[in-house]
């Protein structure tokens, strides 16, 4: 059974398991972050508002696909997400990271907003 950390209820009543701090593992975080989608909504969470709905967000896959980037962010426990009406919030945890992994998710953050700003290799 899932204790309150790991969940966060909603005012519907609904709930969305999330792992504790202590749960959150290196090389499930290092996977969440390695997908250049998922690395897109982590930086616009971090550029953006507190909590965002899923739908805020601009993706090139299709909304079953969004559906599982997000899944597999809050799995990790890179985002906290929480429903408001029929909207699903997103939060990043970077307090939850930082106690953790300290200096992770910023380390990431700078270097996917580089690599944002700067083309790739020429091929």
């Amino acid at each position: 059974m899932p204790t309150s950390e790991q969940t966060v209820a909603a005012t519907s009543g609904r709930r969305l398991a999330h792992p504790s701090v202590a749960e959150i593992r290196l090389e499930t975080v290092l996977h969440a972050l390695a997908d250049p989608v998922r690395l897109t909504i982590v930086r616009e969470l971090a550029d953006g508002h507190a909590d965002m709905a899923c739908i805020a967000f601009d993706l090139p896959v299709s909304k079953s696909t969004t559906t599982h980037h997000f899944k597999v962010l809050r799995e990790a426990g890179v985002i906290r997400q929480h429903y408001e009406g029929t909207s699903r919030m997103s939060r990043l945890r970077e307090d939850d990271l930082e106690a953790r992994f300290p200096g992770l998710l910023a380390a990431v953050l700078e270097g996917a907003r580089r690599s944002a700003r700067s083309p790739g290799p020429a091929v």
